[in-house]
């Protein structure tokens, strides 16, 4: 039986990852379980300079998902390549690391910077929708991606992985901006922009007055524009939004994911991603499938 996914040239023991901001730098988790169970780690997002990220209050529970405004909070990537990336290179899986900018300058010297490093990949974080500047403002239309993907691919030789925003009225037109401005993958989605209100102070909950809504709540939203995705470009996909178990992960590799990543679900069950492994292999023998390639787009649509 065969798990083994190659996802725009990184070879993966399977096709379970861990979302970027749900997993640190894996310190955490890795008091629960060996890390090398899993395909891939994508770190936090990381810039150039550290950032402090939006003040408190950042996250909420909403219903079946929540609300975060955290604001790319990291401490820059020459902390991370000098104690993070050593202690995240101890295991046996790949490591790719989510590059985030304000301007396409600054994504293009981080990239650079990333590109003389240890890892396995970059995905471009074109889609947080809780900064200022950069990231959303670039990820929104055809022009921009292509833009930002294009300055990027010029200084990276590592895959490149594009990281798309729900917040679009046309997700086709944006992975193909992705794939036109040379990315080697795009995955999708990220978190759908929310609000929630305290009714009693009549106050936005978050400081940031809206946040990035995630979890089993966005999941329809995210396999139906994995599918529009995947059938739009010739690259793989990723995909992600509201994944909590095997069945979950199946279902986005059914409409046309290679490889899956688990967000929330980190939150709710620390064992989370390593279970999702061990369900999909388990639907694999139930189904008597040979290597989980074979089921990769192969919804049967009415």
């Amino acid at each position: 039986m065969n798990t083994k996914i190659n996802f725009a040239g990184i070879e993966m023991k399977n096709p379970v990852t861990v979302a970027s901001g749900t997993f640190g730098y894996g310190r955490e988790y890795s008091e629960f379980y060996d890390l090398g169970k899993i395909g891939a780690i994508i770190t936090k997002g990381t810039s150039l300079k550290p950032r402090p990220g939006n003040k408190p209050s950042r996250v909420c529970e909403t219903p079946s998902g929540m609300l975060n405004s955290i604001g790319l909070q990291n401490p820059g990537v020459e902390y991370f390549a000098k104690y993070d990336l050593p202690f995240l290179r101890k295991f046996d899986t790949k490591i790719i690391v989510n590059a985030c900018g304000s301007t396409i300058e600054e994504y293009v010297e981080l990239c650079k910077i990333l590109n003389t490093l240890d890892i396995d990949g970059v995905e471009l974080n074109l889609s947080c929708p809780n900064v200022k500047a950069g990231c959303l403002a670039f990820g929104t239309t055809y022009e921009g991606v292509k833009e930002v993907t294009s300055a990027v691919r010029k200084v990276l030789d590592k895959p490149l992985i594009v990281k798309l925003t729900p917040n679009v009225t046309d997700i086709t037109a944006t992975a193909k901006g992705a794939e036109d401005g040379g990315a080697d993958a795009i995955s999708l989605i990220n978190t759908l922009l929310g609000m929630k209100i305290d009714v009693n102070t009549r106050k936005p909950v978050l400081a940031n007055n809206t946040g990035g809504l995630s979890g089993p709540a966005i999941k329809p939203v995210a396999v139906r524009m994995v599918y529009q995705a995947a059938k739009a470009v010739n690259i793989p996909v990723m995909g992600l939004g509201g994944i909590v178990n095997g069945e979950d992960a199946i279902e986005f590799m059914l409409a046309g994911a290679s490889t899956i990543s688990i967000g929330c679900g980190n939150f709710v069950d620390p064992y989370c991603a390593v279970k999702t492994v061990e369900q999909i292999e388990e639907y694999m023998k139930k189904h008597n499938i040979e290597d989980i390639n074979d089921i990769i787009g192969k919804v049967e649509m009415n």
